[in-house]
């Protein structure tokens, strides 16, 4: 199952994308407008994003440019879906950034044949290379980690220790499974070496730091 932000003001082509979707077995949420659509991505950034050219109030291919200029969602799928049916247009978008083009009117079975390609050749093909929770985003393409678009220099155990909370999500890593996967040492009396590590990394990812959660007597997890 993905999650699938549709943008588009037609509230009769929204509702058919949004139930073709749901029907496909895929997380909907809507929007009417770009303001909306891009709050939401603050909050998780979605597995594809379905977006309508004419919006009104932004253009389509601007909130593409958005999209690819932000270190959080360069990496996220976007389908663009428009009335505007010249090859001039389709190349734009594909040259802006766009996965694919879709030209309205046009039939469920080929809206849902041209999401699952692109699905299948991003988010299968992702291998966990690119992780967001809240404003911190990690590219393990480029080894490089973002707190609220800004990049963060981390050291290198801190770079690992931030990828494996973030690739462990809502689970608690004892200190010892840190030490273990990070530090490649089960040598309990080192644990203070994750502590002192996490400390570091909180305050060099500043607000977002928080979370990264203590578990008294146990570890660490990041919600």
């Amino acid at each position: 199952m993905a999650v699938i932000y549709v943008v588009e003001d037609d509230t009769n082509i929204q509702e058919i994308e949004a139930i073709a979707l749901k029907n496909s077995g895929h997380k909907v949420y809507t929007f009417d407008d770009a303001a909306h659509f891009y709050k939401k991505i603050k909050e998780k950034v979605p597995d594809l994003a379905i977006l309508d050219v004419m919006l009104p109030d932004e253009d389509g291919y601007e909130i593409v440019k958005k999209i690819r200029q932000n270190p959080i969602t360069k990496k996220m799928p976007v389908i663009m879906v428009t009335a505007k049916t010249s090859e001039i247009d389709m190349v734009r978008g594909l040259d802006i950034g766009a996965d694919d083009y879709i030209k309205k009117p046009f039939s469920i079975i080929e809206f849902i044949t041209r999401v699952k390609a692109v699905l299948r050749r991003t988010v299968e093909q992702s291998e966990n290379k690119f992780m967001t929770i809240g404003d911190v985003f990690l590219d393990d393409e480029r080894h490089m980690a973002y707190s609220q678009n800004e990049a963060v220099e981390l050291t290198y155990k801190e770079y690992e220790l931030l990828k494996l909370l973030m690739r462990n999500a809502g689970i608690v890593m004892t200190r010892e499974m840190i030490m273990q996967r990070v530090w490649d040492t089960e040598f309990e009396g080192e644990s203070r070496t994750v502590d002192m590590h996490i400390k570091t990394l909180r305050k060099k990812l500043g607000e977002n730091g928080a979370h990264i959660k203590t578990v008294r007597n146990v570890g660490y997890v990041m919600e």
